[in-house]
């Protein structure tokens, strides 16, 4: 097991061309479609979130590569990357089984081969499990799982969108232990995607432990996270519902921690955890509202780290 950071300091993002509120995707997703806009109007609005985003990346020394979505096919949630691929220390990119039709198309080689020549980067192989799609069963990236990239431990919160089959296919090709756990939002309704309620950082963890529904699985989870070193940061049920779960830590290029979330996540938290969270490195934030209210996602979901070795 080649040893890996768990801060990136680039990450790939692919800016909309068409984007809007995905019809495919709304029954597992509780947080998207509330937004009244028309589709030309969430796409122009989107681009500038975007813009916005990686104006402040940048800013702040990460390292943002910029790849446009295609207009043909229509891939409303383009805007996600980290649903469809990740980047790992050793060199192998994993492809990943995706629930929605339209998301499956997001998957595009290209983009695989831009990375490896184009952006300097090594990749010494595709783990390709976009086969469990055959069987109905799903695992959607760094959405499906939070990684503890550092001690190889993956973090699942089990939905129609993360399933066990393709979970232990991937501990066992990529050496990762799995701690799978029921996760619900305050109506009893399955969380769809891990990443929402939970990031894992170098030294802090913030996390909705009220989401997760079992007695016995939230002590495994806490119990597991402070074995690895972690202080944990719990979110409340509004917090989780503004996004707070859904920041990501990364490493500037001159080897400063970073911090980013949305504007709305920054607001739902307390002065306490802001403190803790500045102490800890730069917080940084963007306003991107209509990329989460069309499409229930926000600032990690947008963020699929390199973790690649340079050429």
């Amino acid at each position: 097991m080649i040893p890996e950071s768990q801060l990136a300091s680039a990450v790939l993002m692919i800016r909309p061309l068409r984007f809007e509120s995905n019809p495919m995707t709304a029954e597992s997703n509780r947080f998207q479609g509330k937004l009244e806009m028309s589709p030309d109007a969430q796409n122009a609005a989107a681009q500038r979130e975007f813009d916005g985003l990686v104006a402040t990346l940048r800013d702040v020394g990460i390292d943002v590569a910029v790849i446009d979505d295609t207009l043909d096919p229509h891939t409303p949630d383009s805007v996600f990357p980290n649903n469809w691929v990740s980047f790992h220390a050793d060199g192998r990119v994993v492809l990943y089984p995706m629930e929605a039709q339209n998301r499956r198309t997001e998957r595009r080689m290209d983009i695989i081969e831009q990375v490896d020549t184009d952006l300097g980067y090594l990749v010494s192989e595709v783990v390709d499990m976009t086969d469990h799609e055959q069987a109905g069963h799903i695992l959607e990236g760094t959405g499906s799982m939070v990684l503890d990239r550092a001690n190889h431990v993956a973090y699942a919160c089990l939905s129609s969108r993360t399933q066990l089959d393709p979970l232990g296919d991937f501990a066992q090709r990529m050496d990762y232990e799995v701690v799978a756990f029921n996760a619900v939002d305050r109506d009893g309704i399955p969380i769809y995607h891990t990443n929402v309620l939970m990031n894992i950082g170098e030294e802090i963890v913030v996390v909705c432990d009220e989401a997760i529904a079992r007695d016995e699985q939230r002590v495994a989870v806490m119990q597991r996270l402070r074995e690895t070193g972690h202080e944990v940061i719990s979110l409340s049920y509004d917090q989780l519902e503004a996004f707070a779960g859904n920041m990501l830590e990364m490493r500037s290029t001159d080897g400063a921690r970073i911090v980013a979330m949305s504007q709305r996540a920054h607001d739902s938290l307390g002065r306490d955890q802001i403190e803790r969270l500045q102490q800890n490195g730069s917080v940084v934030t963007a306003a991107i509202d209509t990329i989460e209210n069309s499409a229930g996602g926000s600032v990690r979901c947008m963020l699929a780290e390199i973790h690649l070795p340079t050429g």
